[in-house]
């Protein structure tokens, strides 16, 4: 009786140590394989040597910045905020709270704004899409405003909810004392703030992006160009934003897309509207020719399950927030390797959409890129039962891990 009793006592000790076993390689840190392309032979140069006081390359799907030079120094924005006042406008338009068809009656302030003009005129009322186009064609400081005054009442509630965006939008180095960019000593936002903001309203508002490649723009009979000289000069070019004022220098936050690749360049302080043109061409011309961008994985498309304690069920599928992009030196593709990091333990219960870990793409083993883990489906803690069984598993799995391992780095 005694040796049938130790037999199923080590027969159950060695169930539990498969089942532990099973369960710590669904701890382990996943690699998952990249569909590849043929290696080639690849040079990656320096970025070009320009004339701008700071500047900043980023590629507008996976967010990596491929050059900059001072790129968070605080500098005078000029015309180039009107692109966070247009960000507060699309938003206002998404949401329902301004319609394309509202006329706007402009007031005295709006019409004396000084600077670049659409040429309104105090008292009359323009369609919110004309003040629009005004805006982002003519640079028109009038139109500005007078949707600034639409929007918050004043220009001065306005220019609250633009540094409230900022934050939003983590735009550390950003803080703005008007709506059109006048100067001011505590006016101020850089390179890679703009690129940022610039990378948001390409994503979230596509539908007003298209009026960044209107070339021309009449109002009152006065017909006037885009000041951005790439919708004439650089065929791949579609947006965005000039700026100029003698404290600012020449100011220039471009976009531009190449067989589905799409780059944001900014380029601040330049000394004439020739040289930033020219500069953020040299920009362009050196992103598209040695990077290239893939989407990797797609939003709520699981990549992988986690073991669960002590919930109703044993794993559960990870995935994204947002569909995954890399951007990589051209011919690199092959080497590009990803890995999945888990927290751990994962105890339920899980609610859908919990961070539980993060995705990391290298090259060469240097990190290139990431993004947060998120359960794709939720888990309530289990039964008595299930709960006291993966509380013993647990502290099992925890006793045979090396000294070195990391609890749920995987």
């Amino acid at each position: 009786m005694k040796n049938h009793l130790s037999i199923q006592l080590r027969l159950n000790f060695i169930c539990l140590m498969i089942t532990v076993f099973f369960s710590s390689a669904l701890l382990a840190n996943p690699i998952i394989p990249i569909a590849t392309q043929p290696l080639q032979p690849t040079f990656t140069p320096s970025a070009p040597n320009i004339d701008a006081a700071s500047y900043i390359l980023m590629d507008a799907a996976s967010g990596r910045v491929l050059a900059e030079k001072n790129a968070d120094m605080r500098l005078p924005p000029a015309s180039l905020t009107k692109l966070m006042s247009l960000y507060i406008i699309s938003m206002a338009l998404k949401n329902g709270q301004i319609r394309l068809t509202d006329k706007v009656r402009v007031s005295t302030k709006a019409w004396k704004t000084e600077g670049s003009r659409m040429f309104v005129k105090a008292g009359e009322e323009v369609t919110v899409k004309k003040l629009l186009e005004g805006i982002i064609v003519a640079s028109g400081n009038d139109a500005t405003v007078a949707l600034a005054e639409y929007i918050a009442g004043t220009e001065e509630a306005f220019t609250a909810i633009m540094n409230q965006q900022a934050k939003l939008l983590s735009l550390k180095n950003s803080h703005f004392t008007d709506s059109t960019g006048l100067p001011h000593k505590d006016h101020f936002s850089t390179a890679r703030d703009l690129a940022l903001l610039t990378q948001s309203y390409i994503k979230n508002f596509p539908e007003d992006y298209n009026y960044y490649a209107e070339k021309w723009f009449t109002y009152h009979g006065i017909r006037q160009p885009n000041r951005n000289r790439l919708l004439w000069r650089y065929q791949y070019a579609d947006g965005l934003k000039t700026g100029h004022t003698s404290e600012a220098g020449f100011c220039l936050v471009a976009s531009a897309k190449k067989d589905g690749m799409r780059l944001i360049s900014v380029v601040m302080g330049e000394p004439s509207d020739q040289s930033r043109t020219e500069d953020s061409i040299r920009l362009m011309t050196y992103g598209f020719r040695f990077f290239e961008t893939h989407k990797l994985y797609n939003a709520g498309t699981a990549l992988t399950k986690a073991r669960i304690w002590q919930g109703s069920l044993s794993e559960i599928p990870l995935g994204l927030v947002e569909d995954f992009y890399v951007t990589v030196p051209t011919g690199q593709f092959k080497r590009l390797q990803t890995t999945l990091l888990l927290n751990n333990p994962l105890k339920a219960p899980i609610e859908k959409g919990e961070l539980c870990g993060k995705l990391e793409t290298s090259i060469n083993n240097q990190v290139i890129g990431s993004a947060p883990l998120i359960s794709l489906k939720a888990d309530p803690k289990g039964n008595i039962w299930r709960r006291a069984s993966d509380s013993v598993k647990l502290k099992i799995h925890k006793y045979f891990l090396k000294p070195d391992d990391k609890m749920n780095t995987g």
